[in-house]
C-alpha cells in the first residue's frame, strides 16, 4: 500500500440488493438484459447501467 493511505478495506454491500417480503426474497434492482439473470444493473439518478458489460438505459423524465 502507498504511504499515507488508510488500510481499511470496504465490505461487500450485496445485502442491500435484496428484500424479504412474506417469506420470499425480492430483488430490488433490475437484471441486465445482455448479461442475463444474476447480474444487477446499478440504479443511478437518471439511468440504469450494468457494471459488467457497460449496457445503459436512460430513464424517462
Amino acid at each position: 500500500m502507498a504511504k499515507g493511505k488508510g488500510g481499511k478495506k470496504k465490505t461487500s454491500q450485496k445485502w442491500k440488493l435484496y428484500e424479504v417480503q412474506g417469506g420470499k426474497v425480492k430483488r430490488k434492482n433490475r437484471f441486465c438484459p445482455r448479461c442475463g439473470p444474476g447480474v444487477f444493473m446499478a440504479d443511478h439518478g437518471d439511468r440504469w447501467s450494468c457494471g459488467r458489460c457497460g449496457y445503459t438505459e436512460w430513464k424517462k423524465k
